[in-house]
């Protein structure tokens, strides 16, 4: 579906499910707000050497138009975006950024869960031989290391501001028990404050730079992945503090479209849905 009136001088570029984990690219203009005009394309798959062609179907002088593009950190947006709109700007939303090095927390929590579960079942096994209770210890808030572990997954995707008090409790047994998750999450928050924290590009690189050196000296694996997943990309990501654009508003498109599935019981009839879509979006 291809509605080149729709085109704007900002636009957001995602994929969304429609039906059955079936993945569709959608070009939406930010300026629509979700409502009648906001789709722009929509095209089944996420492959670039086929999506790009279709909407090059789009007359050119329309495509010109556009001077900013949203993306995620996906391979594939990025080269439909610069073949199909390449006199725009490409912005990396900050989310996914942030996402990538929120991952790399998670990652070294994860596998120190893996062995307190293996430390653990060794530890029954050994009991059951010997013919006693296994009782496992617990820290001063009544959790085991395992349940430590699991249980601290969402206060580190949050600054300590959001904490709550019994969040606060179990961050500082799980800091003063896991020191490398302590760093980890220093550096994750050290990453959210470079958006935070600077109005211009030239500030950012700055922040940034001083990031990179951080990780450089801590030597974490899974920051190491991040940190050069970000340095690729860095160009688009500093395009941020443009117009602090980011591709929320292709989010909450993509929410709006599950919802209104959901609402219809589900998608029997794809051609007909997608009618339905373009009566009310596009």
């Amino acid at each position: 579906m291809l509605f080149p009136d729709n085109i704007g001088r900002r636009l957001s570029i995602d994929e969304v499910a429609l039906s059955n984990g079936e993945l569709y690219t959608i070009v939406t203009n930010k300026q629509a707000k979700g409502g009648p005009g906001t789709i722009v394309a929509m095209a089944h798959g996420t492959k670039a050497s086929e999506i790009q062609p279709i909407l090059q179907r789009m007359p050119e002088e329309k495509r010109r138009v556009v001077e900013e593009i949203t993306l995620d950190m996906a391979g594939s947006m990025d080269i439909i975006a610069g073949g199909s709109f390449s006199g725009a700007i490409q912005v990396i939303d900050r989310f996914h950024a942030q996402k990538v090095v929120s991952e790399a927390v998670q990652e070294i929590r994860i596998e120190l869960r893996k062995k307190a579960i293996k430390k653990e079942n060794e530890a029954i096994t050994q009991a059951q031989k010997e013919r006693r209770r296994y009782r496992p210890a617990e820290y001063e808030n009544g959790d085991t290391k395992k349940q430590l572990l699991a249980r601290s997954r969402y206060l580190l995707f949050k600054s300590s501001g959001k904490w709550t008090d019994s969040q606060k409790n179990r961050a500082a047994i799980l800091f003063e028990q896991f020191p490398e998750i302590k760093n980890a999450y220093e550096l994750s928050m050290m990453f959210r404050a470079f958006y935070e924290q600077n109005k211009n590009q030239f500030d950012a690189k700055k922040s940034l730079d001083k990031w990179y050196e951080k990780i450089k000296e801590k030597n974490i694996d899974s920051f190491n992945i991040a940190a050069e997943s970000i340095r690729l990309r860095e160009t688009t990501i500093l395009n941020y503090f443009n117009n602090r654009s980011t591709n929320a508003s292709a989010e909450s498109f993509n929410a709006k479209l599950k919802s209104f599935r959901s609402m219809v019981r589900g998608v029997r009839d794809i051609k007909f849905h997608l009618f339905r879509v373009a009566k009310l979006y596009a």
